[in-house]
């Protein structure tokens, strides 16, 4: 049985839905591969241990695609001040300072998903294929490529959404290239419960080991992101959890609070890779598949989501001119809005990264010396709050809370 659609997004996660959501209510007919459901959502449920901190831009692309509301109804932690520093250089940004009532949320990437997939479901040129296995990718620029799956469908689709993460089969399959490299650090995530209610407040501390920080969530929870060398992560995340705290206190500042007890840990490496090319004739890269980042900042999902926005208007924009969406002079547009912005990003990570991971005395006190300056000279501090919340560069309309249709 063969099925045609204008647009296949391989890949429900946050990304790939967000995309659907983007064309919901076009003249596009769009189909959504997603092997895994996510797990419904309950109030009494710990929450997950996959936590992303989203930014301004990123609650308006939400928002305008009519998503924002099933992250609401679920849970959502605002967060109003962000503060980071390491020894004698301290500084605090406050979404006061450039009159907004936060600076960004703290939510649960399964949270953010339900929302989406439960959103694209109200559209009627969308349908959602899950759980639904891959079986085979026949691409074919110039015509209908083919996706079959496990169940015998075959999908025929003028373009391929490549929103498979980071190991994406599609990119793979096309023969898109990425460059990559392995940071000489792995993070550990742990999910703990403190003395404090709901803080307002997120921030990381910099230290000769790597970063620490912390996140704050709903109730009296946090998440902990601790960098650390991989044996050492592994050390850590082997211990049984009442000794992880001992640990975790230890090492920790006394800002965090009382911990009461850690209820669960995970860890991952840390590794950038970049997608040489976005798209070719009927593909294009979205999210992990085109892009991963040092997560210091918290940026993936944001530049993720960015992504799926800029890909939407484009597709939105070309069928309203009559253009073909699988022509790779339509595709150039998106790669254009996105992939400098995308590398932009990535080495001003890199750099902090490079920065605050050197223990060399003139370089600390230099890093010192600019925290102390940011503290200070106001402009430049506004600037990075706008760059942190997504508000600065060349945003997709989405991003700014415009309707694309």
């Amino acid at each position: 049985m063969k099925e045609i659609f204008d647009v296949v997004i391989i890949g429900g996660g946050m990304v790939g839905a967000a995309v659907a959501c983007g064309l919901g209510g076009s003249a596009l007919k769009v189909a959504v591969i997603e092997a895994s459901p996510p797990v419904p959502f309950a109030p009494e449920q710990a929450h997950d241990l996959r936590v992303s901190a989203l930014s301004i831009a990123s609650k308006n692309i939400l928002a305008t695609v009519g998503a924002w509301e099933g992250l609401v109804a679920r849970r959502v932690c605002p967060f109003r001040r962000m503060r980071v520093w390491e020894t004698a250089g301290d500084t605090e940004f406050c979404s006061d300072d450039i009159h907004y009532p936060e600076l960004g949320y703290i939510v649960e990437n399964r949270v953010t998903q339900l929302a989406l997939l439960e959103r694209l479901q109200a559209f009627a040129n969308i349908e959602l294929m899950c759980p639904a296995t891959i079986k085979s990718i026949d691409y074919a620029p110039g015509r209908l490529s083919e996706v079959e799956l496990e169940d015998g469908r075959i999908l025929s689709a003028r373009l391929l959404v490549a929103a498979d993460g980071g190991q994406s089969r599609v990119r793979q399959a096309v023969g898109l290239g990425v460059t990559s490299w392995d940071y000489d650090q792995h993070a550990l995530v742990i999910y703990i419960e403190t003395a404090y209610g709901q803080q307002d407040i997120t921030w990381q501390r910099f230290v000769p080991s790597g970063p620490q920080a912390f996140l704050p969530l709903t109730g009296h929870f946090g998440s902990i992101v601790w960098y650390h060398s991989p044996d050492e992560v592994k050390r850590l995340k082997a211990l049984p959890l009442a000794e992880l705290k001992d640990e975790l206190v230890a090492a920790f500042p006394d800002c965090l609070g009382q911990v009461e007890q850690v209820l669960a840990a995970t860890s991952f490496p840390l590794k950038r890779q970049h997608a040489q090319h976005y798209i070719k004739a009927g593909v294009a890269l979205v999210g992990d598949a085109a892009h991963t980042i040092n997560p210091l900042a918290g940026q993936g999902v944001n530049i993720g989501l960015l992504d799926a926005a800029a890909l939407a208007e484009v597709l939105v924009g070309a069928v309203k001119k009559g253009q073909d969406i699988s022509d790779v002079a339509v595709l150039k547009r998106y790669e254009q809005l996105r992939r400098h912005e995308n590398l932009k990003m990535m080495t001003v990570m890199d750099v902090f990264y490079q920065v605050f991971s050197n223990d060399v005395l003139p370089v600390r006190l230099l890093r010192n010396l600019g925290l102390g300056l940011a503290e200070r000279v106001l402009p430049a501090k506004h600037i990075v709050m706008r760059n942190a919340m997504g508000l600065a560069g060349n945003l997709p309309k989405l991003a700014k809370a415009e309707p694309i249709l």
